[in-house]
């Protein structure tokens, strides 16, 4: 039985040829379970992909939990002087409302957008359904048509509810409006800025939210047709035999189908999970990289995983975002600054395949291409749900900083969304960390790049083919002050501090210190929110002749944004970005002690990101 708390009124594919390649050694724990093969199959079972086994012991409640869960109804915020001593946890201040969303047209006032849910007077507290089997959400391109015309089904029937119903597809929709475009106060805010905006993208609420919005839009959907059962497809973009737009989303007469999508990136072309944009976009930006033929294409993509998944995702921070605390002294305190910044996954291939299916139509490039406007488009959902599968690989991979993190703050973080009863219910983050306790996992499919590891480029570099960074190559210059604008290729020289011996362990030795992970820190990143931006960050460039792409090892990474504001003041996006770079500076061959030269390279909006700093740390989480 669900509990109630009563409140105040709430405003509230086509096939693609599998290719073979060259697969390299890729060291695993049992967990995985993976057969290595040089050929890659587009066949897959009915079995479950990659779910964690464990997950931390969130059940406990403790009377600190209670405290503050009765904080927003009862202010309790007088008692927040040490975010320490109570904790903040992240929630919509559902006493305010929820206010309408705008989107923007550059720095120009753009159009008014109602995000907000019907009005509801009771929250019911969620509660983990009782399981009777587990429910494997398929590969989209291996669908059967058994499949396709109940999915159809679904859809069609979530479409045809009244628009004032909570369950119907336009307002399931508004769900990513509201809360990724700002529509939302914080329950607690920073003391200095009662008016704090919730923000979801940028920090470790990205994946929690996204799975607790996906489940709930799913059970929608089993239940108008009557099948407790039914699951929802994952667009296999990370994969050969998945990287094109599933076949099923592309047919213009079916319910899946989206007009307001780029038509150039229709099959049989592959999505790009680097740019997220077609040859013609970056000719017209003046980055010409030659046109990859399908199987470079695949490598550079199987590649970048490589990078977001295992080398620079091993730590949570890395891979979820780092910390982002409610209720703070002031909005500059550590851990509270909004949006601090977002893990790899998110950071990467999640903004690269909304770039790559939205229409790119100036200036709200709608619909998957500004996150007020994503989740009108049925591929949005398949699309998370490959970004929700990515969360439960990780867990599987080797190393034992793969795990979610321990911070009740993050585990008692909490949203609200519309069950298929048509209740207001509130979930913790704490509820959804193990998807086999929600009654669902993956089916099981074949995951090349985890033996497509990147290499340096000098070994190859007369073998290297394409086109040059034009107009870049020019203004390229070392700077070392800051802040500096990003409107040409820029590289700095940045120190490697010595490690802290401050950071030992309690007993003296140096078992911490080997578990560190040395990260290159990009700070004050400030570009507009409603600007689409993009520049990569490089590790030891020798010359600009050819440019950096995924598949070398110099290549450290991306900072990506597409359109997710406001019409306030506070317009301005400042988030940092963190790049792991232990394994990239080993395969470089770059001693201890050694300085790096780091190169930013603009690719999209340049002229419009200014960057505060740049630094080395050392992490343990």
């Amino acid at each position: 039985m669900a509990s109630t708390v009563n409140s105040p009124s709430v405003l509230t594919s086509l096939p693609i040829p599998c290719f073979q390649t060259s697969l390299l050694t890729f060291k695993k724990k049992q967990l995985l379970r993976f057969a290595s093969k040089r050929v890659v199959s587009c066949r897959a079972d009915n079995g479950e992909q990659n779910n964690a086994d464990s997950s931390p012991s969130v059940d406990r409640f403790d009377r600190r939990d209670m405290l503050l869960g009765l904080g927003s109804l009862y202010g309790a915020s007088s008692l927040v002087g040490d975010r320490f001593a109570l904790a903040s946890p992240v929630a919509p201040d559902w006493l305010r409302g929820c206010t309408v969303a705008t989107a923007m047209d550059g720095d120009k006032p753009g159009k008014s957008v109602q995000c907000c849910p019907p009005s509801n007077t009771k929250i019911i507290d969620f509660e983990l359904p009782r399981v009777r089997k587990i429910r494997h959400r398929p590969a989209a391109h291996l669908v059967d048509c058994n499949y396709v015309y109940k999915f159809e089904l679904a859809m069609e029937k979530m479409k045809a509810l009244p628009d004032d119903d909570p369950r119907s597809f336009k307002q399931q929709a508004k769900i990513h409006c509201a809360y990724c475009n700002e529509a939302y106060f914080q329950t607690r805010p920073p003391h200095d800025d009662p008016n704090q905006k919730l923000k979801i993208h940028f920090s470790w609420l990205f994946f929690p939210f996204h799975r607790m919005y996906l489940y709930f839009f799913e059970r929608i959907l089993g239940d108008l047709i009557d099948d407790p059962d039914f699951v929802m497809p994952f667009w296999n973009w990370d994969s050969p035999c998945g990287m094109a737009m599933p076949e099923m989303y592309v047919e213009p007469c079916s319910v899946l189908y989206d007009k307001l999508r780029d038509i150039n990136h229709k099959p049989p072309n592959l999505v790009d999970l680097n740019d997220g944009l077609g040859a013609n976009e970056l000719k017209e930006q003046g980055i010409i990289f030659g046109n990859l033929s399908k199987t470079d294409q695949i490598r550079s993509n199987l590649c970048l995983m490589y990078r977001q998944m295992v080398s620079n995702g091993n730590k949570p921070t890395s891979f979820h975002g780092k910390k982002y605390r409610a209720g703070c002294r002031f909005v500059t305190d550590d851990e509270c600054i909004p949006e601090p910044g977002g893990g790899t996954i998110e950071n990467g291939a999640h903004i690269a395949v909304h770039k790559f299916v939205g229409a790119k139509r100036p200036p709200y490039n709608e619909d998957m291409g500004n996150f007020y406007s994503a989740g009108r488009d049925p591929l949005f959902y398949a699309h998370h749900a490959n970004v929700d599968r990515m969360w439960n690989i990780w867990r599987t991979l080797p190393g034992k900083d793969r795990r979610d993190f321990r911070d009740r703050d993050w585990l008692n973080s909490s949203f609200l969304f519309y069950d298929e009863k048509k209740n207001l219910v509130r979930a913790k983050v704490r509820q959804f960390l193990d998807t086999e306790k929600l009654g669902y996992g993956y089916q099981k499919v074949d995951i090349p790049w985890l033996e497509s590891k990147p290499t340096p480029r000098w070994p190859r570099r007369g073998q290297i083919k394409g086109g040059q960074v034009h107009g870049l190559r020019a203004e390229t210059k070392k700077i070392n002050v800051f802040p500096l604008v990003l409107d040409k290729l820029v590289r700095v020289k940045v120190p490697r501090p010595k490690r802290s011996m401050t950071k030992l362990g309690e007993d003296g030795d140096d078992d911490d210190v080997e578990e560190e992970e040395e990260v290159l820190v990009i700070q004050n990143i400030q570009v507009d929110r409603n600007a689409s931006v993009k520049f990569d960050v490089n590790i030891n460039t020798e010359d600009d002749e050819t440019p950096i792409r995924p598949e070398d090892s110099e290549f450290a990474g991306s900072f990506t944004n597409i359109p997710h504001g406001m019409d306030h003041a506070d317009s301005k996006l400042n988030t940092s970005l963190s790049l792991a770079m232990s394994e990239l500076l080993k395969d470089l061959d770059v001693k201890d002690g050694e300085d790096i030269e780091v190169t930013l390279v603009p690719r999209q909006g340049a002229g419009l990101v200014s960057i505060g700093n740049i630094k080395i740390d050392y992490i343990r989480e």
